[in-house]
């Protein structure tokens, strides 16, 4: 499961159209396990598309709404009427939505509807889900609650995904891998833990949550913080004033003074 991280205006929803085959891309290629899609069709490219507000059809029951991609493949590829009931049932109560069946949207919750939007993104069984901001219009506990379940629902079905967000918390808990973007620009590529620990960029370090400040020197193998000064276990690149970035849990209250270096 991989995350589109960044601020609005980056370059993350654009990304995931292009992966869908709703925009062009304008140089590069795109591939999907090792085939080139690039100039495919996107209705060729067998990929599950949930909206950041749902786009279900109002006129349908749950049951026909996820039942809709297959209805509209074409004739040789569409399973027949008794195939379509099965497989719908089956996504029904894996979303556990079955007593639902015969509801309209305009009766579902905001965690109702997405559920019922990812379900008819699966039944199509594609290559790769893509979602929008899937959970940035519902509250933030019933939030929490689906992308807790999206992420159980991911390991049991082993499937390809690639959401958009602006919430790091969110990438941070569901993804295990977060793509950072800035202006159009990929900034890094990592795990949660390597994108946190290990950030490739100053605007990295600071999008990704609270930190710290402080102005510094550094001359030879010293490093200078207002009157207090440390040696450096490594040969430093740079001379001169730095700026010293720390997170909240990297520092520590002490009653007395250490050498070590911070």
């Amino acid at each position: 499961m991989v995350a589109l991280l960044g601020p609005s205006g980056s370059g993350k929803t654009t990304l995931l159209r292009i992966i869908a085959g709703l925009e062009s891309q304008s140089g590069g290629k795109l591939g999907f396990h090792g085939t080139d899609v690039s100039h495919m069709h996107a209705r060729d490219r067998r990929v599950g598309f949930v909206f950041q507000h749902y786009a279900l059809f109002r006129h349908m029951t749950v049951f026909d709404n996820i039942a809709f991609g297959l209805t509209v493949l074409p004739r040789r590829e569409r399973p027949n009427a008794a195939a379509i009931k099965q497989k719908v049932t089956q996504l029904l109560d894996m979303v556990q939505l079955g007593h639902l069946a015969n509801r309209y949207p305009s009766q579902l919750s905001g965690g109702q509807k997405q559920r019922v939007a990812l379900a008819r993104a699966l039944a199509v069984e594609p290559q790769i889900l893509l979602l929008d901001e899937p959970f940035g219009a519902l509250d933030a506990q019933v939030r929490k609650e689906l992308r807790r379940w999206l992420r159980q629902l991911h390991e049991e079905l082993k499937f390809t995904s690639v959401f958009v967000t602006h919430d790091q918390e969110e990438a941070m808990e569901v993804a295990d891998r977060i793509v950072v973007m800035s202006q159009g620009n990929i900034e890094q590529v990592g795990s949660p833990e390597e994108i946190m620990r290990e950030p490739a960029s100053r605007f990295v370090l600071e999008f990704m949550g609270e930190v710290n400040r402080l102005n510094g020197e550094i001359r030879g193998s010293q490093l200078f913080v207002g009157a207090h000064q440390w040696p450096l276990s490594f040969q430093p690149m740079h001379q001169g004033s730095v700026d010293l970035f720390l997170r909240p849990w990297e520092m520590e209250v002490a009653t007395e003074s250490s050498e070590r270096c911070p």
